[in-house]
């Protein structure tokens, strides 16, 4: 399995479109859904940190991770610049294979 995670402070008063469009079912995780290979994403809110949230991603493999990217490369700049509106930060903060 292979895991990414992201980091984002979300604009004042985006949270709720945020908490939806990187959610488990909508945005970001209908996107990923359509690989076979990616294995779920869980968004994460920090408790100690007011708007920000983490994104948790995983595959299959790296290797599954990488193609999605190619073969869904349009899609997902699509989808990246309409989430920049609700945005005040993005950070890749990790990738792990476990």
């Amino acid at each position: 399995m292979f895991v990414t995670l992201w980091e984002f402070e979300v604009k004042s008063g985006s949270e709720e479109l945020f908490e939806r469009t990187y959610g488990a079912d909508d945005g970001w995780a209908r996107l990923f859904g359509r690989d076979a290979q990616h294995r779920g994403t869980r968004l994460l809110r920090d408790v100690g940190a007011e708007r920000v949230y983490v994104t948790m991603d995983s595959w299959e493999s790296r290797e599954a991770y990488e193609a999605f990217r190619e073969k869904f490369a349009a899609e997902y700049e699509e989808l990246e610049k309409q989430c920049e509106v609700m945005t005040e930060k993005e950070k890749h903060i990790h990738e792990s294979a476990c």
